[in-house]
């Protein structure tokens, strides 16, 4: 188990020390492989995820089967929340769609130590409120913004968990996360190459003016991460960690 001081997920980092001594012998190291699921829909929840590296998708299924993601976490919190709430039934299935690494606790741990520890207790209820945010602000926009307005957001969403300019991801996936077409992906990505904020190769899209994308994606980003910076630390950031790619 790493020391807190060598952690990067932003919850566990904020941890009050005393705390954090009563919380570290639960945490259990784990890789995340890409399409690993935390996660199913309708399904007990055993463990609760910190990611130190990687992205998460929690992902609305319809009874019929068709899928869209809600939202997405990375090192700035936990996932599936219910536990949060002393639930242990997953609404949305949860799954990894960047690998990665991290720990996870096993929920009667968890629950054990929320009972002892306030200030995680009080983490997790943030970290919960941020996500839901973040869907909230995901249901807005697939509701009025454009698609390439929607790419823009989802990729700098990824941009700030990835922390590299290189982000691997396929036209396929794209589609089903935004719940739109694939060849609406081609075009939207078209748009956002004819700006030059990204270039798009196969199954690779890297971030060339991230400042530009940003005022392109207009409304449709940036109000949830400023309510993360505001709920969880007044110096906490999405992008407090330096990117691999400056």
């Amino acid at each position: 188990m790493s020391t807190q001081s060598m952690l990067v997920n932003q919850l566990l980092a904020q941890v009050p020390a005393e705390e954090f001594s009563l919380l570290a012998p639960y945490l259990e190291p784990i890789e995340l492989p890409k399409d690993f699921t935390i996660a199913s829909a309708g399904g007990q929840i055993d463990y609760v995820y910190f990611l130190e590296r990687g992205i998460g998708s929690v992902v609305a299924v319809s009874p019929e089967g068709q899928k869209a993601e809600a939202g997405m976490f990375g090192f700035e919190g936990f996932a599936p929340t219910p536990p949060a709430i002393c639930s242990t039934t997953s609404f949305h299935e949860i799954v990894i769609q960047s690998s990665g690494h991290g720990h996870r606790v096993e929920v009667t741990s968890l629950w054990k130590i929320m009972g002892q520890c306030k200030g995680f207790a009080l983490l997790l209820a943030k970290a919960s409120h941020n996500l839901a945010t973040q869907v909230s602000y995901t249901a807005l926009s697939n509701a009025v913004h454009q698609v390439d307005e929607r790419l823009a957001r989802w990729l700098l969403m990824c941009h700030d968990r990835l922390r590299q300019d290189d982000l691997t991801i396929t036209h396929d996936y794209i589609a089903l996360m935004l719940a739109v077409r694939r060849p609406s992906v081609t075009t939207a990505l078209h748009v956002l190459e004819g700006n030059r904020f990204l270039k798009s190769e196969r199954g690779v899209v890297i971030i060339k003016n991230r400042a530009a994308m940003e005022e392109f994606a207009r409304d449709a980003y940036g109000l949830p991460e400023q309510e993360y910076r505001r709920i969880m630390d007044q110096g906490a950031e999405l992008r407090s960690v330096p990117y691999g790619n400056p």
